[in-house]
């Protein structure tokens, strides 16, 4: 497995979530593939439209270091309910891949259950659809193998957190540097 991210996209994605996501860890020199979970072309949640670099299908059984479920409404219903995108993250979680959600994601990754007794964050006011976890309002919450951040205003820090995880502290300061975005002292 390489240190690959697979960012998912379901019709109805949150547009800042997704491509700050992409952009960031491109520019951490971190390989991206952005999967369709149907077609090609997928409408974000605003009306802006990307066209992904393959479909989920396209992917089959391929190993990712990391899996990112970006948030969004229906984007994220989507996730929870499709299952091929369930069988993917189950599959990405039994091979010890790594998994990351944003806003209302985290449903999808509650939905293919692994989630349980983790700490774990949310968009507000879908906490109760996250089963057996410990609930933190944090910006990003780190436990282990599953991140989880709250939303659109989040989205440079959870994925400033996922270049940490790839790429360690210093690269993510240095970047976090170059694109003006104020850190917290360590």
């Amino acid at each position: 497995m390489t240190d690959e991210v697979a960012v998912l996209l379901a019709p109805g994605f949150e547009e800042i979530e997704a491509v700050t996501v992409i952009d960031v860890l491109r520019r951490a020199g971190i390989e991206v593939t952005t999967l369709a979970v149907r077609e090609r072309e997928v409408p974000g949640a605003h009306g802006i439209t990307v066209v992904a670099d393959a479909t989920l299908t396209d992917a089959g059984a391929r190993a990712f270091a990391w899996v990112v479920l970006p948030g969004g409404l229906p984007g994220a219903t989507t996730l929870r309910d499709d299952p091929q995108v369930q069988a993917f993250v189950r599959a990405q979680h039994r091979r010890g891949g790594e998994l990351a959600a944003i806003c209302a994601a985290p449903i999808a990754l509650a939905q293919a259950d692994v989630l349980h007794g983790r700490r774990v964050t949310s968009y507000p006011g879908f906490e109760a659809q996250l089963g057996d976890v410990s609930y933190e309002a944090s910006a990003v919450v780190d436990d282990g193998s599953v991140v989880t951040s709250r939303g659109v205003g989040t989205a440079l820090a959870f994925a400033l957190a996922l270049v940490t995880r790839l790429r360690g502290e210093r690269v993510a300061a240095e970047l976090a540097a170059r694109m003006l975005v104020p850190r917290p002292p360590a």
